[in-house]
């Protein structure tokens, strides 16, 4: 008799609480790549930290393709299993990682084209030009082995296996936290390599959380089974699986989009005012963090529950994943608005930094709450196969409604104007979400 899988049947809080805390610390961890190397590479000097920073947008967007694909690949495994398709979800996994390894060759190949011409947008200065290539150069090379690590665990996800994701993304940290330092400084047998060691720890990293990776999941036994012997490339379901990871994708990467946009605006201020944005979108990513492991919870849960077709367990989990994501957020809010100073020292901020950081701070945290709801009216629609609003939310948040209101209001109020932006866009997009959930979620009943 086959067990039935704990995400059509468990009480819905702890199944979400269950299902959230493991990827919640594995994304932490994850994140902690990049801010480890910022903090390590702010001890260095301002312009080692500012040259990381501009680099930060290349960075998320290898991210953002890793965990696109991933959740593409977790909704199609979760989504089977809940229509008790063994064999579609085997090839789900299997096609999956196929797909994931060519599109890491891919991006990383071309990444290595764009770095100098990228750079060339924002950058006069050929000490920052120096610094920012020597940090990107070598951080196109985890392109590879974060697709396949994060792919994996977006897969062990699917099948309501959380904790193994988690310990495997710990260890890949644990190894990135402690060569970060040795590289970055030449501690002991190691030369002091700046910011080539920030880059060369994080791949390392990445690379041997990718090889446990493999072993746990064809080594140990799981809900569904990678079959390579046999393969033959499936593109129809990569097709779909690139189009139900967009929503995700778009998400991350349209941060990437985001900060380089801002970049173009802030160096006409300054450049504390780059290397204050960069610290703080580090910050705010760290919060925002707690509502993607959110999603990472709720989107198999809702994915298995679609597929089941059992829409009240899909929106009592949609329901309690908005309560705990404006929570989260509004702790992410409290802290901002009365501890920004001290944020901003573990990035060794000076007077100038925290003269143009702290006001920023404790205007764009205003948004955060409405951002939590949105990610999760987002989230549902791309668990309920509704693809194009999902985009469409993400695209508002991010882009649309955020960048021609920076650009009018920067012009307006100067710099105030880029911070006022992010609340404006988050508001809006959140009114429009609405009214879009209620739609759908009224067909489903």
């Amino acid at each position: 008799m086959t067990q039935a899988n704990k995400m059509g049947t468990q009480k819905m809080l702890p199944l979400i609480l269950d299902m959230t805390w493991p990827p919640f610390c594995s994304m932490m961890m994850a994140y902690s790549y990049n801010l480890v190397d910022s903090m390590f590479v702010a001890w260095a000097g301002h312009d080692e930290l500012a040259a990381v920073s501009l680099a930060f947008p290349l960075n998320t967007f290898m991210v953002a393709c890793a965990i696109g694909f991933g959740v593409g690949i977790n909704v199609l495994v979760s989504r089977h299993l809940g229509e008790k398709d063994q064999p579609a979800a085997d090839l789900a996994a299997t096609n999956g990682l196929v797909m994931a390894a060519l599109i890491g060759v891919f991006f990383n190949i071309l990444l290595l084209l764009i770095a100098k011409p990228y750079f060339t947008i924002f950058l006069d200065d050929p000490t920052l030009m120096d610094l920012s290539l020597q940090y990107t150069k070598i951080l196109t090379f985890m392109m590879v082995p974060v697709m396949l690590q994060i792919g994996i665990q977006k897969i062990l996800q699917g099948t309501g296996n959380m904790i193994a994701p988690m310990w495997l993304q710990i260890s890949g940290v644990i190894f990135n936290f402690v060569l970060d330092p040795a590289l970055i400084f030449g501690w002991g047998p190691f030369p002091e390599m700046g910011v080539r060691g920030a880059a060369i720890a994080t791949v390392f990293g990445y690379t041997f959380s990718g090889a446990l990776s493999f072993y746990v999941l064809l080594c140990r036994k799981q809900k569904v089974t990678v079959k390579f012997r046999g393969y033959r490339p499936n593109w129809k379901q990569a097709a779909e699986t690139v189009k139900i990871g967009m929503p995700s994708f778009l998400m991350n990467v349209l941060g990437a989009v985001m900060v380089s946009a801002a970049n173009a605006v802030l160096v006409g201020f300054s450049i504390t005012a780059v290397s204050f944005f960069g610290a703080y979108f580090k910050v705010q990513q760290i919060v925002e963090r707690g509502v993607n492991s959110l999603v990472q919870g709720v989107l198999p849960i809702m994915s298995f529950n679609y597929g089941a077709k059992d829409y009240g367990r899909l929106h009592h989990a949609f329901k309690l994943g908005i309560i705990i994501a404006v929570m989260i957020m509004a702790v992410g809010t409290v802290l901002i608005l009365v501890f920004p100073e001290t944020i901003l020292s573990i990035f060794k901020a000076d007077e100038a930094m925290l003269a143009v950081g702290v006001p920023a701070m404790r205007i764009m945290v205003l948004g955060y709450v409405f951002a939590g709801m949105g990610i999760i009216f987002a989230t549902y629609m791309q668990a309920v196969k509704n693809i194009k609003q999902s985009i469409i939310i993400n695209l508002l948040r991010q882009a649309i409604i955020l960048l021609p209101v920076m650009f009018i209001l920067s012009n307006v109020f100067g710099i105030y104007g880029v911070w006022v932006a992010y609340p404006i866009a988050e508001i809006v997009t959140c009114i429009y979400s609405f009214f879009v959930f209620r739609k759908k979620s009224a067909e489903l009943k």
